[in-house]
């Protein structure tokens, strides 16, 4: 079996943590390596073992790395030592509990790591438009400060994406965008006729950066551009595929 391909980052060191690729595991056809999500239609028995490869490689037993039933919402969820057996439906977790691993699943939506290294708090969330807009990271940063985190302090890191190269929309997405706040306009691009391309991992960090992140950068991977070593969801639509892999980002004291 092929080894895992884990990218990091040094504004996270030294708390252990990884963007994995799809490369390893043993899933295969649409889901080939490191498939990491239940609620995919892939083999159960493989996506348990991917997850089990992927805990073993940060240091935790395969109940300790907790993912969450993701539903594109603002719901951040607190981990205690004792996990979970359901996952909860929601967004973002945090925790100060060393051997927790936090999973959040991807395929173009944005996974954002998160850590303040002197109180000793980690976040995980998954961003995509629309999380991103209705304050998922902003809701994640509020639960790191009841736990003791404080936001100056804090790093984040966002992981493999959607860029915006890949990303075309309508009109009316932006629309969406501009009834919130006019400046948001710097995130579209022109695309062909009246498309545009939405700058995703650029507005991730903008909204980092007015809550007051100083210290958040993206890691610079696209998931649409490279399929070897990304699962996308809007590449595996495009091609008229039935579903899609899920990555997995984890972090962990």
């Amino acid at each position: 079996m092929m080894a895992l391909e884990i990218l990091t980052t040094d504004l996270l060191a030294p708390v252990r943590h990884g963007f994995f690729t799809r490369r390893g595991g043993a899933s295969s056809g649409i889901y080939a390596g490191l498939n990491c999500g239940p609620g995919s239609n892939d083999q159960r028995e493989a996506v348990a073992l991917n997850r089990a490869r992927v805990a073993e490689s940060v240091g935790v037993r395969s109940d300790r790395l907790l993912s969450l039933h993701q539903i594109h919402s603002t719901e951040v969820v607190v981990a205690g030592p004792e996990g979970w057996d359901i996952r909860p439906r929601a967004d973002a977790a945090v925790t100060d509990r060393p051997g927790v691993a936090l999973g959040i699943l991807t395929a173009d939506c944005a996974p954002v790591l998160l850590h303040d290294p002197e109180a000793g708090v980690i976040g995980a969330a998954h961003a995509g438009w629309r999380g991103a807009l209705d304050g998922v990271l902003e809701a994640t940063l509020d639960a790191m400060e009841e736990i003791g985190a404080r936001v100056p302090r804090v790093r984040a890191a966002v992981g493999p994406t959607i860029s915006q190269r890949a990303y075309e929309v309508g009109p009316e997405f932006l629309d969406r965008f501009l009834a919130e706040e006019a400046g948001y306009e710097r995130f579209f691009a022109p695309g062909r006729g009246d498309r545009l391309l939405f700058d995703l991992p650029g507005f991730v960090l903008g909204r980092l950066r007015v809550a007051g992140v100083a210290d958040a950068a993206w890691i610079g991977a696209c998931t649409h551009s490279d399929p070897a070593r990304f699962f996308s969801y809007r590449r595996s639509t495009q091609a008229g595929e039935p579903d899609y892999g899920r990555l997995i980002s984890v972090i962990r004291l």
